[in-house]
């Protein structure tokens, strides 16, 4: 198939992009590279036709889709503390962007069209694990804009038939994640401060936990929703196991420090991944053990990474607990 990747420059989106050349498909990937890096497809730069460009603004870049089968749309800016701070990019990153995608695969006639949404859209859930048909609690502006995106997503299939699926990623891990100077994921945050000699800040008790996926499982959902016939879905992609804070820094081996507890952050996410599981043959094959392992080995990756403490934690997160608090 001749598949085009937003963000494919990014942590998630480059790993489908090597898993897409490995199945011997033709790759295209667009990406404005603020938050994906080109090193992530140095490897595979011979490979593929890069474009470097910005969906969230009506541009020529529409033209690449001419002739693609798929379109795997992986582009957004992600983070909690930046979609606070600056919505107005976020909107016009995850929603007008998603919008602008999603005509030129009606332009151009695309034949499959697969979204990464988020796990966040169910704020803190009533019940875990937690099914696709929860009730949508956003709780900051990152989660509304991802889960606007979908919402246009499956408009857009219900309407004019466009072979849509809408896939909600659970804490995704692994190598190449996020190094940039936003406090955000625990994974690149730990890492840093694992190479830096530093504790690790760990929030609250360390007890709440997480459905932790590791990247190249998420690359094979994906995959498999592209193959797929099915239309106008949405499926969780997780590991369908959760994982203490505190065992993580178990495996990563380290000293801890606590800091407070934030506002809108559940004390658990955990995916039902049965509806995946049964529609489109998918499982998850890489337990929490052997990821960390694999993380550790490339533990370079990190070492240009800001480093967290404590005191610059409090600071990056004011704006957090200023909006999202009960005060």
């Amino acid at each position: 198939m001749n598949v085009l990747v937003t963000g494919g420059a990014g942590f998630i989106g480059s790993h489908i992009v090597d898993l897409l050349l490995s199945k011997g498909h033709d790759v295209i990937v667009l990406d404005n590279f603020s938050t994906g890096r080109p090193q992530n497809l140095d490897h595979v730069k011979d490979k593929i036709k890069l474009v470097q460009c910005d969906i969230g603004i009506e541009g020529d870049w529409t033209k690449c889709f001419d002739g693609v089968d798929w379109v795997l749309h992986i582009a957004a800016l992600a983070d909690i503390v930046p979609s606070i701070q600056n919505p107005d990019s976020y909107y016009r990153s995850n929603v007008t962007g998603t919008f602008n995608v999603l005509q030129a695969c009606r332009e151009h006639g695309i034949k499959r069209v697969v979204y990464a949404a988020s796990s966040s859209c169910y704020g803190i859930p009533d019940s875990y694990p937690t099914s696709e048909e929860a009730e949508i609690r956003v709780e900051y502006p990152y989660a509304m804009t991802k889960r606007l995106g979908e919402e246009l997503v499956m408009h857009w299939s219900k309407v004019y038939g466009l072979p849509a699926l809408s896939v909600r990623f659970f804490n995704v891990y692994g190598p190449r994640s996020r190094t940039s100077g936003t406090y955000g994921a625990v994974f690149g945050v730990f890492l840093a401060q694992k190479l830096a000699g530093e504790p690790f800040t760990v929030v609250g008790d360390g007890e709440q936990t997480r459905d932790f996926t590791y990247v190249t499982d998420v690359a094979a959902a994906v995959l498999a929703a592209a193959e797929s016939d099915k239309t106008g879905e949405i499926y969780n992609i997780g590991s369908g196991k959760t994982v203490s804070v505190n065992r993580l820094v178990e495996l990563l081996g380290g000293e801890k420090v606590h800091i407070p507890k934030r506002p809108g952050e559940p004390d658990c996410t955990f995916a039902d991944i049965n509806k995946i599981q049964r529609d489109l043959n998918w499982s998850p094959q890489v337990p929490i053990e052997d990821g960390v392992a694999e993380m550790i080995k490339q533990i370079d990756y990190w070492r240009e990474a800001p480093v967290w403490t404590p005191d610059k934690i409090e600071e990056a997160t004011k704006d957090w607990f200023k909006y999202l608090g009960d005060d």
